[in-house]
């Protein structure tokens, strides 16, 4: 599991070091529903289940925030991800 910052922030650019808190900040996200849910499909018990499953649902709320804060920095990142939208969008047509 992570537990630092995965990349060394002294290193960075002052300009790039919030960037990476929010990149790291959505891999730990990922990282924790990750593992709510791989721990809800292997317990038997119910109630454990739902509380672990709805934990995992507010990280992905988490991930969002997270994301759409990135994207105000990061112009290029917001331009990929547009791109990238648009390349699904056309192979799945094609299929």
């Amino acid at each position: 599991m992570l537990s630092k910052v995965p990349v060394n922030l002294d290193k960075l650019a002052k300009t790039d070091v919030d960037k990476e808190v929010l990149r790291a900040a959505i891999i730990a996200e990922l990282d924790a529903i990750n593992l709510y849910e791989q721990m809800a499909y292997v317990t038997t018990n119910k109630d454990i289940r739902k509380i672990l499953l709805d934990v995992a649902k507010e990280e992905k709320t988490h991930v969002g925030e997270f994301q759409a804060l990135l994207l105000r920095l990061d112009r290029q990142q917001e331009e990929e991800l547009n791109e990238g939208k648009k390349e699904v969008k056309g192979l799945l047509k094609k299929g």
